[in-house]
């Protein structure tokens, strides 16, 4: 698989760090765990955003490797640390990265996270996600409690999902569905629709917007758009925007993220400049213009680095730096110094 191909496989600032990675020699073997570990909660207080993830995505490597079970849960026990940081951007994308290493190790302190009330909404919900991500039936009774009871709608919402999900991929309908060959690479909140159940955008954009439905049922018509990728379908996932909640408006942005679909770009632009969207709408919706990176998305994403909200200036200040790589012919970046 191409970089091009491999990168739009995976979430937000990860498609940015993966391409890093990728045109470089980055021998992991250079850094030691420690090494990584301390780049990633900015031992030095020096620490440039994008090095942290660079280490936070090597980490992630070795911490789904579970051939090596060890380092493995070693890996997985550094990257939690970050979760003491103060950056809301970093942990969320933290947690998501734990979800999809694979290794129930990250289970542990992902529902530590999802119960502490220190933490901020959007990491919390990273967190649940996550839970559902690996699968882990053993979590369900955690996830059921907040789902009922916790204050934040973006929480229940999440566990709703996490729950659903962890329900199908324990049922018979995991095995027997007929699930369309996807060209993404990351474990999603909910699985696309099944071929057999629904091809066609109008009917999917229904089932998108329809609030009567599952939520769950709603993610699935979500990834089966995603899934067909066509300009038709892109405009369908835009009409999600108009939704009320802001977890179904983040993940249509992510999706967008994903795509890289230049008919998304005016969606994506009014999203990011509505200050009355919620914080984790418009961070992934400046990340998606970032890994999109059109000649119309440098002058939107520098309007923002100076935003109110910190979650999405950090987010502007790495969606630039994605417009850049995606624009360059340069093949190398500078390695990590873990010294």
């Amino acid at each position: 698989m191409d970089v091009k191909s491999y990168r739009k496989s995976l979430k937000g600032i990860l498609t940015y760090i993966v391409y890093i990675a990728m045109t470089q020699e980055i021998n992991i073997d250079t850094a030691s765990l420690e090494q990584l570990r301390d780049v990633l909660v900015n031992k030095t207080g020096d620490v440039k955003l994008a090095n942290r993830f660079r280490a936070l995505f090597n980490l992630k490597s070795i911490g789904g490797e579970l051939q090596d079970r060890d380092q493995a849960n070693k890996a997985v026990d550094y990257i939690s640390e970050a979760f003491k940081d103060h950056s809301e951007l970093l942990k969320h994308e933290v947690a998501y990265v734990l979800g999809q290493t694979k290794n129930l190790h990250a289970v542990t302190s992902l529902r530590d996270v999802l119960k502490s009330q220190d933490q901020q909404c959007m990491v919390r919900h990273e967190a649940a996600e996550a839970l559902g991500a690996l699968g882990d039936v053993d979590s369900l009774p955690l996830l059921e409690d907040y789902f009922k009871n916790d204050p934040e709608i973006e929480i229940r919402q999440t566990c709703e999902l996490a729950i659903e999900r962890i329900k199908w991929e324990n049922s018979e309908k995991a095995t027997t569905e007929q699930l369309e060959q996807s060209a993404y690479t990351s474990i999603d909140p909910a699985p696309p629709l099944a071929t057999n159940q629904e091809s066609k955008v109008d009917k999917l954009q229904a089932i998108l917007n329809d609030q009567d439905k599952p939520l769950f049922e709603r993610y699935r018509a979500m990834f089966r758009l995603r899934d067909l990728g066509t300009d038709e379908a892109c405009l369908a996932l835009a009409s999600g925007f108009g939704d009320p909640s802001a977890l179904f408006k983040h993940e249509i942005a992510y999706v967008f993220g994903q795509l890289c679909n230049p008919v998304s770009v005016p969606s994506l632009i009014k999203v990011l400049k509505d200050e009355t969207q919620a914080g984790m709408v418009r961070h992934e919706a400046a990340e998606a213009l970032g890994s999109i990176a059109t000649d119309e998305c440098l002058p939107v994403l520098e309007s923002f680095l100076n935003d109110k909200e910190a979650v999405v200036r950090e987010s502007a200040i790495v969606a630039l730096d994605m417009y850049e790589y995606e624009n360059s012919t340069e093949m190398e970046y500078a390695t990590i110094k873990t010294n």
